[in-house]
């Protein structure tokens, strides 16, 4: 009796991401993770554009951090603001301009002499799947410099993964999907 040939199956695409329907994802003070008053509060923002550096007015943008003390808080009711717990989850859409702000706090080191970050998560249409980054803080040179995934990059790509502190403490974090300064994304492989 003959045998059929191995088929060797190739995975298909994911779907686009999208579209986002305005009365599932948003919820009440879904960019604050800490209220404006917070003593300790920090304003993070940018602009999320194409390849050809134009906005994207429809992106969803996630956030993950630790706390200020490096504690990596696990909390219920992320969803429900209720203006002094910390979760350290945020979700905000783009406004029609392509511009973001979270409410939150600087994160702390999650290991001493670590640098501390942010972890952020890019949807939008056109993505076939999310994409995954960190928003490193500034000041720390020191751990800056001995940081794995900053080291593993080419020193022109680091850039892309930190913001940049405005005058009132206000952190700058854009974001380019493509082209010419494109900012760093991340891969997770998969456990078989």
């Amino acid at each position: 009796m003959a045998q059929a040939p191995e088929l060797k199956l190739v995975p298909t695409p994911g779907q686009t991401v999208g579209p986002f329907y305005g009365y599932a994802l948003p919820f009440e003070k879904d960019n604050e993770l800490v209220n404006q008053a917070h003593p300790n509060s920090v304003r993070l923002h940018g602009v999320v554009t194409d390849g050809k550096g134009e906005v994207i007015p429809d992106a969803l943008l996630e956030i993950w951090q630790a706390d200020e003390n490096g504690k990596v808080v696990s909390r219920d009711g992320s969803l429900v603001r209720d203006g002094y717990t910390f979760t350290g989850w945020g979700r905000v859409a783009v406004d029609n301009v392509g511009h973001y702000t979270f409410t939150t706090v600087n994160p702390g080191p999650t290991e001493e002499g670590k640098a501390p970050f942010i972890m952020l998560t890019v949807f939008a249409r056109g993505l076939l799947n999310r994409l995954f980054t960190r928003i490193y803080l500034p000041e720390d040179t020191a751990a800056l410099a001995k940081d794995p995934l900053l080291a593993s990059l080419p020193e022109d790509r680091r850039q892309s993964l930190i913001a940049a502190r405005e005058e009132d403490g206000s952190l700058r974090f854009d974001i380019r999907l493509q082209g010419e300064n494109e900012t760093v994304f991340l891969s997770y492989p998969r456990e078989n």
